[in-house]
């Protein structure tokens, strides 16, 4: 099968999977066997390299590397290399708003026009209503834009971006459930800095990095040097695992720009556990503020009420159960990279993994750790148990690509000529798009007057054309073109996928995604 032979390629390209792995007191006989789990997942996935920390009582008693930072490096991984945390990044956001809390400088269920008196929705009585509770545990209702592949507006400052969705319709009506939101955690940054007088990205390095000793953490990929002992994203393209640019995220930087290594984000896990709030006997946060952010906020649908564990989301912390233990966790994910953090604190236990690919073996590690270290019997095979729904999975979304790709109309040609395609297009929350002429007769697409927002369109049947961005990594995107009563085109309609179902299959197919029309 096809899935067989890109498989091989990957193992191929991952070479050798030695560990880079530092301990602080030994490696702990519950993890014995961890380094053949890792070698052999990460051989299946096909990931060029890993790194995992674990916490246990108030020490770190693994921190290790695996693999490679970059595909045709010969750079290894350690427990230093520094990674995208992406949505990890939440907890931090929320934990300075736990800071200000203690300073008295706002509350937790503070209006956000208290501190941001531009603060607009399209809504009137929303706009006026909505906390900063609301922001932190996702219930203001509105939900994402453009996906995990696209960036919206990169390069606008957060007021010129709200400017914009202040016209975005909900998702869901206000405070009735649970809708993902990273441009209200870039709302909760301004808070951040509104009340404290100081950047977003200074506060979190000043007063959590700084008093935790995160020496390797930072706010941005800008901050990342060259020679830094930092890993590269990769993806999975046309089967072919690659190094893909790396993906800056500062005009959200609040929801998912944090780099970190995994001996650093266990200090973080440390703050979390033992006595909430302090590190190393200092006390950063008060227990009552750290506390706070793990209480549920919302509580999700479960498939027995009578039976099933409780799940939720507290202040950017997923809350739920494993083996009959209360967890707090969270993912993040963005370009290329994956992470996944998990909290025991009836057993002062943490576990972080990172990746330098978007993949699903990270939850297969975590558990792998977790039965571990809570003296489970391991009944389950972790990697074999995600890795078959994978390739399950994946044969699924190809089959449905392959039906898009089968009701092409090849024979079908545009309505009209290139150049009539051309001009600009206008939309009150996606703001400008242009459509113009290439060199060689072909149309390109630009979003947002931005260089790095560039696609070529290919025309794909009648008047609608698939866009193959410049950046590879943000895969392609179907647009068409609406023909009024005179024969000239009057809508640019553009498909911005929220979540596809699979991202080494493609950006198509998807569940979930939101048809934007621009007008001319």
């Amino acid at each position: 099968m096809q899935y067989k032979l890109i498989c091989i390629t990957l193992v191929l390209s991952v070479i050798l999977i030695l560990p880079q792995a530092g301990f602080c007191r030994g490696e702990p006989k519950e993890l014995t066997g961890l380094k053949e789990f890792m070698e052999r997942g990460m051989a299946d996935w096909g990931i060029p390299g890993m790194a995992v920390a674990v916490v246990k009582d108030g020490e770190i008693i693994y921190a290790g590397g695996f693999g490679l930072r970059k595909l045709g490096s010969d750079e290894r991984v350690d427990q230093h290399t520094v990674f995208g945390v992406a949505s990890l990044t939440k907890a931090m956001t929320s934990a300075a708003i736990g800071i200000l809390v203690d300073e008295g400088k706002l509350d937790w269920d503070d209006r956000v026009r208290d501190h941001l008196p531009w603060f607009e929705l399209s809504d009137p009585w929303v706009s006026e209503n909505v906390t900063i509770r609301d922001l932190l545990s996702h219930k203001v209702g509105i939900g994402r834009l453009t996906g995990n592949r696209l960036r919206f507006m990169p390069g606008r400052d957060p007021q010129t971006i709200m400017s914009f969705v202040r016209h975005m319709p909900f998702e869901q009506t206000f405070r009735s459930g649970y809708v993902y939101s990273n441009i209200m955690y870039m709302v909760a940054g301004q808070v951040v800095e509104a009340a404290s007088g100081m950047r977003w990205d200074d506060f979190i390095a000043g007063r959590i990095f700084a008093p935790l000793g995160m020496e390797s953490a930072n706010t941005s990929v800008a901050q990342i040097g060259e020679y830094d002992n930092a890993a590269w994203p990769h993806q999975e393209i046309d089967g072919v695992v690659q190094p893909i640019p790396r993906r800056n995220f500062d005009n959200v930087g609040p929801s998912a720009s944090v780099n970190s290594s995994v001996t650093d984000m266990a200090r973080w896990m440390l703050l979390q556990l033992g006595e909430p709030g302090e590190y190393e006997g200092e006390r950063i946060v008060s227990r009552e503020s750290i506390l706070e952010t793990h209480q549920p906020q919302q509580v999700f649908r479960v498939s027995d009420p009578l039976t099933s564990p409780l799940t939720g989301y507290g202040l950017g912390w997923g809350l739920g159960y494993y083996e009959g233990y209360r967890v707090s966790q969270h993912s993040g994910a963005t370009d290329g990279m994956t992470s996944s953090m998990v909290l025991v604190p009836e057993k002062d236990l943490g576990v972080i993994v990172a990746s330098n690919l978007f993949c699903n073996f990270r939850p297969a590690v975590v558990n792998y750790i977790l039965d571990a270290m809570l003296g489970k019997d391991r009944e389950t095979d972790w990697h074999t148990h995600y890795y078959e729904q994978y390739l399950e999975d994946k044969a699924e979304a190809i089959a449905r690509r392959g039906e898009i790709e089968s009701r092409r109309q090849e024979d079908a040609g545009p309505s009209l000529p290139p150049e009539a395609y051309t001009g600009h297009y206008h939309h009150k929350v996606y703001d400008k798009a242009e459509v113009r002429l290439r060199d060689d007769g072909t149309l390109e697409m630009q979003l947002w007057g931005d260089d790095e927002m560039i696609a070529r369109l290919e025309h794909w049947h009648y008047d609608t054309f698939r866009a193959h961005w410049q950046n590879s990594s943000m895969r392609e995107k179907f647009v068409s073109f609406d023909i009024d009563q005179y024969g000239e085109v009057h809508r640019l309609n553009v498909r911005f996928t929220l979540r596809q179902v699979l991202i080494s299959v493609g950006i198509y197919p998807a569940n979930y995604y939101r048809m934007v029309d621009y007008t001319k």
